[in-house]
């Protein structure tokens, strides 16, 4: 697998669409290949396991959990592994520029690098980071979940609870994947309801 030396991967697409089992099937891969291989995950994201990634389907795998890109560079500091992967990327902080200059110093030392995260948050407005990766990566799979309304190709992860800020974490409860059509509808129905309810207020 020395063909990936210094090569970028990104798993990207809506929630449920099997991301994180795709970063999982990578690591693993590289583990069996026999390289040192270590995982990152955002503190932020302890749903399943504080420090491991888990997979719908229950594989799991330790991770490093961390806040900020700066707290990935600390760690390979000291460590052995030639291949980093993390989870859930769109939620590691850090100024935008400096994580694409980090990732490029990576790159250029022969590192190779397993990204996965959303493309686009509840509202289909990109994550900004997800968006910048994009472009640079060597491999980009867009991943898709099934429509929860139609069973055609999700596109977004939809919330269905009605508060509005950007990050919120939950897994079915809060969230179900929607094609387009089923989106824009789903949408023009929760736009309804809300100005009804702000004419209830004025």
């Amino acid at each position: 697998m020395h063909q990936y030396k210094g090569k970028m991967i990104l798993h990207t697409g809506s929630m449920f669409s099997g991301k994180t089992s795709s970063l999982w099937k990578d690591l693993n891969r590289f583990e069996i290949a026999k390289y040192n291989t270590v995982v990152f995950k955002p503190k932020l994201d302890n749903r399943y396991a504080k420090q491991q990634i888990v997979t719908h389907d229950n594989n799991k795998m330790n991770a490093v959990n961390v806040e900020s890109i700066y707290d990935i560079v600390d760690y390979m500091k000291t460590s052995k592994a030639t291949v980093i992967g993390i989870d859930e990327v769109q939620f590691i902080k850090g100024d935008i520029k400096d994580i694409i200059k980090i990732l490029d110093y990576f790159l250029e030392n022969e590192f190779t690098i397993v990204l996965a995260g959303l493309d686009m948050d509840f509202k289909s407005e990109p994550f900004e980071i997800v968006k910048e990766i994009m472009p640079r990566v060597d491999y980009l799979y867009k991943h898709h979940a099934v429509c929860a309304n139609c069973g055609m190709d999700a596109w977004v992860s939809y919330r269905k609870t009605h508060d509005g800020e950007r990050i919120k974490l939950g897994s079915q409860e809060s969230y179900e994947p929607l094609c387009r059509k089923c989106f824009y509808e789903k949408e023009k129905i929760r736009q309804k309801m809300e100005n009804q309810l702000s004419m209830l207020d004025d």
